[in-house]
């Protein structure tokens, strides 16, 4: 029996994560994707490849259910990707395996049905407005106000405007490149950025882990640093798992990122896959259970109670990561490798995520990140110190 990922491009959560977690519960794994070969170059010499990289249309569910019928037996079907989340779904629920809520995964991804979604229940109301493409500058908004891709990621094209002005700016530059993207403007919910991450079955969910975000500056939000902060009011968590129902979330990980607003949380988007860059993998080592092990048994169809999952508040260890963001357009001419190392009583890792001689434009996005420093310590004062030691020592330049 074959364990199926759909992939878009090769990620560190499918080389690091899902590969050698599938491997270590005797599942061979076949890789469907539309970049076949970027996926067999990054496997070449991996310790735990796939059984196979098939080629495939994965964004269209109808073509996954046919590379799966003629790759098969499949005893699992699942993606970390938030683009196919929606396919994945309706492909596994055809196929008959265990799979996520199609109409979750589309509320999810689809910032627009996820505002009617809480409004409608009555959990949360913003102010938000559709644009088609072409379509101008709502007639009413609140401002301040943040423009965004309605099916957008990784902050991509996500701005803060202060006007109706200067809305119709970013319109006009946003669509510029992307002429054909739909597009959400929402009133600016403001307070302090955190994680909420979950594991769920078909019954019900487990909170993983919280953290604290750090912004990069207005009018873009990259993420510039999370620090692990998992005490949460009860009354938040509670609210925040109603509205992850409400959304029909269950199945598997998913990755919630909301702030706190007169001590009350209001979701910023949610995204139906495990913590992304880097965060997943930082995650497993900070709590020491095997995360992805525990995704691929969910989505094999094990229940949550079967997993050993300890309280995140309980955890006797800070963990941080850090990126290191390009500051300017050009070409990375000097940066450190890959790090493993231990100061005092932290584990400290840096992990690059863009190669030396790479030239890329100033994007306002988390494609931006030059690498992430990761580190895991017995409190925030050491984990703070053995980051701050490193980056001193180090130099990324860009000419």
């Amino acid at each position: 029996m074959l364990l199926f990922l759909t992939a878009l491009n090769a990620t560190d959560a499918v080389t690091e994560g899902f590969l050698p977690a599938a491997a270590r519960l005797g599942l061979p794994v076949v890789i469907l994707t539309d970049q076949p070969d970027p996926h067999i170059a990054a496997y070449s010499d991996h310790p735990y490849p796939p059984e196979a990289v098939v080629a495939c249309a994965v964004r269209d569910g109808r073509e996954v259910i046919d590379a799966v019928h003629r790759a098969g037996p499949a005893t699992g079907l699942l993606t970390n990707s938030d683009h196919l989340q929606v396919p994945t779904a309706q492909a596994a629920h055809f196929l008959g395996l265990p799979g996520k809520d199609w109409r979750a995964a589309l509320r999810c991804k689809d910032k627009a049905l996820t505002r009617r979604a809480l409004a409608d229940c009555g959990l949360d109301r913003t102010a938000a407005a559709v644009l088609a493409p072409g379509e101008g500058p709502p007639a009413a908004m609140v401002y301040p106000a943040v423009v965004k891709p309605r099916q957008g990621v990784a902050s991509e094209d996500v701005y803060l405007v202060v006007d109706a002005d200067e809305l119709a700016t970013r319109l006009e530059e946003i669509r510029r490149r992307r002429p054909d993207v739909a597009l959400v403007v929402e009133e600016y919910l403001s307070g302090e950025l955190y994680t909420f991450d979950t594991l769920g079955d078909a019954a019900d969910l487990a909170v993983v882990g919280s953290w604290q975000t750090t912004l990069a500056s207005p009018p873009t939000f990259v993420e510039r640093r999370l620090d692990w902060s998992p005490a949460l009011d009860p009354a938040v968590r509670e609210s925040l798992l109603a509205q992850l129902r409400a959304l029909g979330v269950g199945l598997g990980a998913c990755h919630t990122e909301f702030v706190l607003c007169d001590d009350r949380p209001r979701i910023i988007e949610v995204n139906y896959r495990l913590i992304g860059d880097r965060m997943d993998l930082v995650l497993a080592r900070l709590l020491d259970v095997p995360l992805f092990e525990h995704v691929i048994r969910l989505h094999l169809g094990e229940p949550l109670d079967a997993l050993a999952l300890p309280d995140p508040a309980a955890v006797p260890r800070h963990a941080a990561v850090e990126y290191v963001c390009a500051d300017r357009a050009g070409t990375l001419r000097e940066a450190p490798g890959r790090v493993d190392l231990t100061v005092g009583e932290v584990r400290l890792s840096a992990r690059p995520l863009r190669t030396v001689g790479t030239n890329a434009p100033l994007r306002g996005t988390n494609r931006d990140y030059l690498a992430a420093v990761e580190a895991i310590g017995p409190d925030r004062c050491a984990v703070d110190a053995a980051i701050a030691e490193f980056r001193a020592a180090h130099r990324w330049v860009i000419a």
